[in-house]
């Protein structure tokens, strides 16, 4: 296959992907992708690698995760792919008329209100019980050192960090922002590259989480502490909140793609976006990929599919329509139909009834992770714990305040969410995980790099360097500065309204690993939007 041919590169990329038997750990931070790679050699599996990476990237990527998010896992173990929902609900506390009568006519961004039950730790919990092979424990230990030591700060980080110091130094009143503060930008500014960068706070609490399998922030110390901090300032969130929660096993859902099986997990995430956009694309002649045609064919599916999934999804439980009714054949067609030579509005249609990091793992015995986690926003929600160094996440800001949408605010309820991983297969066998960070980018992302892989038989490397483009609402979509010029000028004749951004960082980070299904050979790509990096040995 075309795919595990280094040499195969049309864009003359200046990076190869990075190609490995025993082992591989590909993400965002260096140091991350060296803490599941020592775990992986020190006897643990692909499962083990990517909780101790995931840990680890708390700390040294704060800038777009942290301990108080929420995770999604696919998992490939003996020949069968798992899913793992680690997205927590609502407090019980909160509702629409409470919302609007502290002032607001959509749920901040900041604060308290925002606020959902972290998912993420009981999902790394849950993740060892199931299928890791050395203690819990172990698996915290990179990331306990970087906490305690310290680490430099690197490129990518820091500009993200300064800009959210920057922005937060704007937008937070109130005495509950002082802990973010204190711990991230200790003498009023965000660290600069090199700069050693470390929280003791941290440290004590991935300690307390590795000593008590993650038990403490559910039923212990560490949601005591939260529970205060919340009702310091009339927050939602209670320990009764945290001790409700529990991670999900879900069956992940997919759709064939030209002899592949692209997989995703289902709602109350985003990822029927890219299936449905897929599902809608596969009905269609693909000329290549550097054509306007082409171009034009997946902008217009991704807004069909963008449409359905704002009206439709959120928590399953509230949902009016199910996963295979978004996905039936039959529906696929219908909004075939709707796509023409020109820009179309984006419209739901209706089926029938019936700031985010990434990693990916694999290892020598076929085991392999598709991993991402979020506070959302960056920093999430503003709030760090006092003494614990804890940023809540603010993903309950994709409620809405409409009671008659199945995605509106209420108690004890999963929220649409954006954060998704991938997983391709093709017949019984695993090619392999693969995500795109970055908020609405993400499911658009997921269909970029798997057309340039399926479609256009690119290397996993060269499939994350291809420029991107990026369906903002209504005909706008913006494209990297290096996308090709003469392509863009002929999608505005089609009517859309494209945007050149010179800045890369809103149109995702991703990192793929493909194993070869002949010689088990593990090949590797990260992102050059990112301090991207893949350990391997």
């Amino acid at each position: 296959m075309k795919q595990f041919d280094t040499l195969y590169n049309p864009y003359h990329s200046q990076r190869n992907p990075v190609v490995a038997k025993k082992g591989m750990v590909a993400t965002s931070q260096p140091l991350a992708a060296q803490a599941g790679l020592t775990i992986m050699q020190n006897g643990g599996n692909a499962i083990d690698a990517a909780i101790a990476t995931a840990a680890a990237l708390t700390v040294v990527e704060p800038t777009t995760n942290g301990i108080g998010g929420d995770a999604f896992a696919l998992v490939w173990v003996k020949d069968t792919l798992y899913g793992l929902n680690g997205s927590g609900k609502s407090p019980e506390s909160i509702s629409i008329d409470k919302v609007r009568a502290a002032g607001y006519d959509e749920i901040p961004k900041y604060g308290f209100t925002p606020v959902t039950v972290p998912g993420q730790p009981g999902a790394w919990a849950e993740l060892s019980r199931r299928f890791g092979k050395l203690p819990f424990k172990d698996l915290m230990q990179p990331a306990i050192q970087y906490a305690e030591e310290g680490y430099p700060i690197s490129p990518v980080l820091a500009k993200f960090w300064e800009r959210a110091a920057v922005r937060f130094k704007e937008a937070f009143e109130g005495t509950e922002f002082d802990h973010w503060f204190e711990t991230f930008a200790p003498n009023g500014e965000a660290p600069k590259v090199g700069e050693i960068w470390k929280s003791q706070d941290m440290a004590d609490t991935l300690r307390e989480l590795a000593e008590t399998e993650c038990e403490s922030f559910y039923a212990g110390n560490i949601a005591r502490k939260i529970d205060e901090f919340s009702r310091a300032y009339d927050g939602y969130i209670t320990k009764e909140d945290l001790a409700k929660y529990q991670p999900e096993w879900v069956d992940p859902i997919s759709v064939n793609y030209r002899g592949y099986d692209v997989w995703e997990i289902p709602p109350n995430t985003q990822g029927i976006i890219a299936l449905s956009a897929l599902n809608i694309l596969k009905h269609m002649d693909i000329e290549g990929k550097e054509s306007t045609d082409t171009y034009h064919k997946q902008i217009e599916a991704i807004k069909l599919a963008f449409a359905d999934g704002e009206k439709y999804i959120a928590d399953p439980e509230y949902m009016k329509v199910t996963a295979e009714d978004m996905l039936g054949e039959a529906y696929a067609k219908e909004r075939l139909k709707l796509i023409t030579d020109q820009a179309g509005q984006p419209e739901a249609g209706e089926p029938k009834a019936s700031g985010t990091v990434y990693l990916c793992t694999a290892d020598e015995e076929g085991n392999m992770v598709s991993f991402i986690q979020s506070n959302y926003m960056g920093f999430g929600s503003g709030l760090v714990v006092p003494g614990t160094g804890i940023g809540l996440q603010n993903r309950g800001c994709d409620f809405n305040l409409d009671p008659e949408s199945p995605n509106s605010l209420g108690p004890g309820k999963r929220s649409y969410h954006t954060i998704i991983p991938g997983f391709i297969t093709k017949g019984k066998e695993a090619l392999g995980p693969f995500g795109v960070m970055g908020g609405f980018m993400q499911p658009q992302g997921h269909v970029q790099v798997a057309m340039s892989t399926i479609d256009f038989e690119l290397n996993p490397q060269t499939a994350l360097d291809a420029p991107r483009w990026q369906w903002t609402k209504d005909k706008t979509v913006w494209v990297e500065k290096n996308f090709p010029h003469q392509i863009a000028e002929d999608l505005v004749k089609r009517g859309h309204n494209i945007e050149m951004k010179l800045d890369s960082s809103s149109f995702g980070r991703g990192q793929i690993i493909w194993r070869d299904p002949e010689t088990g050979i593990l090949y590797g790509g990260t992102e050059n939007r990112t301090d991207g990096h893949i350990a391997a040995y």
